[in-house]
């Protein structure tokens, strides 16, 4: 699924670039009724578009809110065929929410009648001017793009913490949970969103320009939804066509460099590595425990600026390795807009991370007890897995389509011992059986949602030692047993207080483990 125009290429929505363009009696179809969908549905009507939404699930909120903004709504269950209603319409253009496959039905018939086939980014990104015009001393908002398999949405919030320390206004959102187009449509106006870009959502985005843009990092994720790694990839990649500034990639990730080598973009448009390692001249990195800028000054052959040191992110928990690269990351964003070093160390030194991120939900008799449920897949959990140096590991969901063993290779070596949850525990169970034998390993299995937890906290505890973490990163969805990823997390820290028998924490923290966050400024 991409962008498409009609038939003649000549489409009546080439031209639609502005607010102000003919949006007027344009027949739309919405493809989904979520959050996204309705602030779709809702932008197109404010538009005057004549607008059909289709969806299957129909939350009464915004079935009600759909009859006030006088959108029209479809509701089929299966969604398997294309409504006879969206056939009589005709639709002139289709916006997509994000998560329908490239395959799904209503999808395939739009673009077989050569009907463009949008997200709800494209069509941001052609209404950005509602708020400030060009030339006018009000311009509209620029867009920091983020991508990446993982860390997208502490990159986004350390970002907007760095550019509002630095004075700008900013507005974190896309798939961090604000909608892009209500960004856009905030009448207070702001100088820069920071948009978190799913592989969904730039699959459809075609002519979206930022000032600067990053891909954090690559690995196995929704091959169920893309097809294959190669898809999901090239998918990923485009966060980068038409960046204007700076390219901001991962030097310890070679596919997010080839990505910015073999991208489309605006001339001038400079290449900004960042990693865990002495920095190029034009990198961001880290010299003898200081974080550093190469990049974003004139002397940067010869010169290195310091950002902040690892020990200061530690006090403020945001030690962990991979957590330190996003900060990198979100420190090259933040300089290509101009902010000063002075201003980003004020943000970092106030941030904290969203729950269920690397979370020590309580210590006791020398173990900690941490809920990174946000590690949904096997890249996140192996980076979590890396933060600590005895673990007794609490893992099993939704694989999604990805290959878990690898990781188990990878991180055995690590374990105290392993205790599985979910409905995908057979390619696990293989894994450790050919890559680590011997290691202690338990099932929660036969369990309700309200008790698994319960179940999987005493397992953990009985193989678990001092010095140990238990560490809930399960590399897998789950929605197989949860609400989502949140709901995991809240039940495995309820679990573990209730085991413990109240909330205790010590002086005892094994090496890595973080101090505990409190809620971030967002959620996923």
């Amino acid at each position: 699924m991409t962008a498409v125009d009609g038939h003649d290429g000549s489409s009546r929505t080439d031209a639609l670039t502005s607010w102000t363009s003919e949006w007027a009696g344009l027949r739309v179809g919405v493809l989904g009724l979520g959050v996204t969908g309705f602030s779709v549905a809702d932008t197109l009507a404010e538009l005057r578009s004549d607008v059909l939404v289709v969806a299957e699930k129909v939350d009464e909120r915004y079935r009600l809110m759909l009859d006030v903004i006088g959108a029209r709504l479809v509701q089929a269950v299966p969604l398997a065929v294309v409504p006879d209603e969206l056939v009589a319409l005709d639709p002139e253009l289709l916006i997509v929410s994000p998560g329908f496959h490239p395959d799904h039905p209503v999808i395939t018939w739009a673009l077989e009648r050569g009907i463009p086939v949008w997200g709800d980014v494209e069509l941001a990104w052609r209404l950005r001017d509602k708020v400030g015009t060009p030339g006018s001393g009000s311009e509209p908002a620029e867009w920091i793009a983020v991508t990446g398999t993982n860390g997208k949405t502490t990159t986004v919030q350390l970002t907007a913490a760095m550019l509002a320390a630095g004075g700008l206004r900013v507005a974190p959102c896309g798939n961090i949970g604000v909608p892009v187009l209500d960004a856009v449509r905030d009448p207070q106006g702001f100088d820069v969103f920071v948009v978190e870009l799913s592989s969904y959502q730039l699959h459809s985005t075609s002519s979206m320009s930022p000032w600067a843009a990053v891909c954090l990092n690559v690995a196995e994720d929704h091959l169920d939804w893309h097809g294959s790694m190669e898809a999901y990839v090239a998918a990923k990649a485009r966060v980068y066509a038409n960046t204007r500034t700076a390219c901001v990639y991962n030097r310890a990730d070679a596919r997010t460099r080839e990505m910015v080598e073999q991208a489309d973009v605006v001339e001038g448009a400079r290449a900004i590595g960042f990693d865990l390692g002495v920095p190029g001249p034009s990198d961001v990195g880290i010299v003898d425990g200081i974080l550093v800028d190469r990049a974003f000054h004139d002397d940067r052959h010869s010169e290195a600026l310091e950002i902040t040191t690892v020990s200061e992110l530690e006090s403020v928990g945001l030690g962990a390795p991979h957590t330190v690269a996003d900060v990198l990351a979100a420190s090259a964003l933040a300089r290509s807009v101009g902010v000063s070093l002075s201003a980003i160390r004020d943000a970092l030194a106030a941030f904290r991370l969203d729950r269920h991120r690397i979370e020590v939900v309580a210590t006791a008799d020398g173990i900690a007890w941490i809920d990174d449920s946000k590690a949904t897949n096997p890249h996140a959990a192996s980076a979590s897995l890396s933060a600590f140096p005895s673990v007794v590991w609490i893992a099993g969901g939704l694989l999604k389509g990805v290959d878990i063993e690898p990781l188990v290779r990878q991180r055995a070596g690590g374990l105290r011992g392993v205790v599985l949850l979910g409905e995908d525990r057979t390619a696990l169970l293989d894994a450790f059986q050919r890559h680590a034998p011997h290691l202690p390993l338990h099932e929660a299995r036969g369990t309700e949602t309200k008790t698994v937890m319960s179940v999987a906290v005493e397992l953990a505890a009985a193989l678990a030692r001092p010095g140990d973490v238990v560490l809930l990163a399960p590399a897998a969805a789950s929605m197989d047993q949860f609400i989502d990823y949140s709901d995991r997390g809240d039940r495995f820290a309820s679990a573990v207080r209730n085991y413990l028998g109240s909330d205790p924490t010590d002086d005892n923290t094994p090496d890595g483990a973080a101090p505990s966050n409190g809620s971030g400024q967002h959620s996923d």
